[in-house]
């Protein structure tokens, strides 16, 4: 048996992981589903989003079907929780089009690779006692930022694809997005055979939107990553159709 920890979480979190349990158990592979808890009616219910138990359950799983959750105000996400402790260092986004989908593109076919366990979701925050000034620390080590360059590279090559994109902002952060492209480009080195580009995160937003077909394989970092993967999957119908991995080795 296969086992997957089932984390419905809440709201339509719960409608679309029963859906994708049915289509799992519809391909005799002999999956065992095992639930667990998280998100604000787990808060409510428990007083955490995500109980010690639930971490055990994914730790002990070959995979977790995650579906969606209601953000708990003053709590950390569960997400982020299940990342970090798991090291699912790599969110995965493939942007595809589909045929009898209503896309801004009917050619479009890439992905891209974001950071998961660093930059601005670290959870480094404070916040003064007048509650005047609050400050998010920013963690880009070369480590992950060499890890997650080094999986992008091989998606490229996993996916027959040509180029691999590195986008940052590096001209401002000159600190944090220097170690980012500098790992990138280090990186970049022992794969001869695959295009590298570089490009700011603003002009990557603009590029999105008017020649989305220049892109193979993106990485970036965990912010950027984010909002630009959220984007992307406007261009081939919506985030119902634009799912995600967090891979981990």
């Amino acid at each position: 048996m296969i086992k997957i920890a089932r984390i419905d979480g809440d709201g339509i979190g719960k409608e679309v992981t029963e859906a994708g349990v049915a289509v799992l158990e519809s391909l005799d592979l002999n999956f065992d589903f095992i639930e667990a808890e998280a998100g604000r009616e787990c808060f409510d219910k428990n007083g955490t989003t995500i109980p010690e138990e639930t971490i055990k359950i994914a730790r002990n799983a070959k995979a977790t079907l995650f579906g969606a959750i209601t953000s708990t105000p003053g709590q950390k996400s569960p997400i982020i929780t299940l990342r970090q402790e798991l090291d699912t260092y790599a969110n995965l986004r493939p942007i595809k089009s589909f045929k009898g989908i209503n896309c801004l593109f009917d050619d479009l076919d890439f992905l891209i690779v974001r950071e998961n366990t660093e930059g601005l979701y670290s959870g480094n925050e404070t916040i003064d006692d007048g509650k005047e000034k609050a400050v998010a620390q920013r963690v880009i080590t070369r480590k992950a930022s060499e890890r997650i360059s080094r999986l992008a590279f091989e998606q490229a090559i996993k996916l027959n694809k040509e180029s691999v994109t590195c986008v940052h902002k590096a001209n401002v952060l000159k600190k944090t997005d220097g170690v980012f492209k500098e790992s990138f480009f280090k990186v970049a080195k022992d794969y001869p055979n695959i295009k590298t580009n570089d490009y700011y995160v603003d002009a990557t937003a603009m590029y999105l939107l008017t020649k989305p077909q220049e892109f193979d394989v993106i990485v970036t970092s965990n912010l950027f990553g984010d909002i630009l993967s959220d984007a992307s999957a406007g261009l081939v119908g919506g985030l119902g159709l634009a799912p995600s991995g967090n891979i981990g080795d």
